[in-house]
C-alpha cells in the first residue's frame, strides 16, 4: 500500500518519530499511535479543511485538535522543525507561497498576540 495523500512516508516518519513525545519510556502517557496522529494533523493543515472535517481514520476531530494544541503549547512542533532545519541535506521540509495566507488587514502589524499557534482558534 502506498502513502496516502498528505501522509508521511516511512522514511519521513523514521526521521521524526524519535523527536515526538509519547514513546514507551517517556514520562506520562504513551501515545496510542503517534504516526496516525501526525498524519491527521498533516491532513488538516495541508488540505486547509476544518478540524471537524478530518477523515474518521485519524480519530475524533476534537481529540486530534486537543492533542495538537497540547503539543503546540509544549513546543513539540518547534523542536521537530528546528531539528529538521539543521539537516544539511534537507529535501523534505518545504514551504511554498500557496501555504502562506494572510488576511489583507494583517499587513498593518498592529495588535494581537505575539505568538500565533497554528491550528488553534483565536479567542473572540
Amino acid at each position: 500500500m502506498g502513502v496516502k495523500r498528505y501522509e508521511l512516508s516511512d522514511a519521513q516518519w523514521q526521521r521524526i518519530a524519535p523527536l515526538l513525545p509519547g514513546k514507551a519510556g517517556d514520562p506520562g502517557r504513551t501515545g496510542s499511535d503517534n504516526r496516525l496522529f501526525v498524519n491527521g494533523v498533516l491532513w488538516v493543515l495541508r488540505s486547509g479543511a476544518h478540524w471537524c472535517d478530518v477523515p474518521e481514520r485519524y480519530g475524533k476531530d476534537k481529540t486530534l485538535h486537543k492533542r495538537f494544541t497540547r503539543w503546540a503549547k509544549a513546543g513539540v512542533w518547534e523542536r521537530v522543525f528546528a531539528s529538521l532545519i539543521k539537516d544539511q541535506d534537507n529535501q523534505y521540509l518545504m514551504l511554498d507561497s500557496t501555504l502562506v495566507r494572510a488576511h489583507q488587514q494583517a499587513a498593518t502589524g498592529k495588535g494581537g498576540a505575539k505568538t500565533r499557534l497554528w491550528g488553534v482558534p483565536e479567542v473572540d
